[in-house]
């Protein structure tokens, strides 16, 4: 039975709504620290963006470099930052959407 006639403590939904935005800061945080790879072309190309999508690295090897086919070799970078990409989509659904469930779960947050 919530006390006060059916009223939701404002106090206490504030300090869970603090605590919620307080943990998603801390997990963003997080995940801009964390980095994630992706790879096309059997390892050839790999990308290395953070957790929120930011690319940091790009490594090419030699046997993929052919000056008479750049086009493979663009869509192999395409292919490899893409595959990061969604290793980092993945990496926030995990990190995120906990946090996201318990402001769904909290009443007047449009979640």
């Amino acid at each position: 039975m919530i006390p006060g006639g059916g009223q939701p403590n404002m106090q206490q939904l504030l300090q869970q709504a603090q605590k919620m935005q307080q943990d998603l800061a801390a997990a963003q945080e997080e995940l801009a620290r964390t980095e994630v790879e992706g790879q096309a072309g059997g390892g050839l190309v790999k990308a290395t963006v953070t957790g929120s999508g930011d690319l940091r690295g790009l490594v090419i090897d030699p046997g993929a470099v052919d000056p008479e086919d750049t086009e493979t070799l663009a869509d192999l970078v395409v292919a490899a930052v893409q595959a990061a990409n969604e290793n980092a989509q993945q990496l926030q659904q995990e990190k995120l959407g906990p946090l996201a469930q318990g402001l769904g779960g909290m009443p007047g947050l449009p979640f």
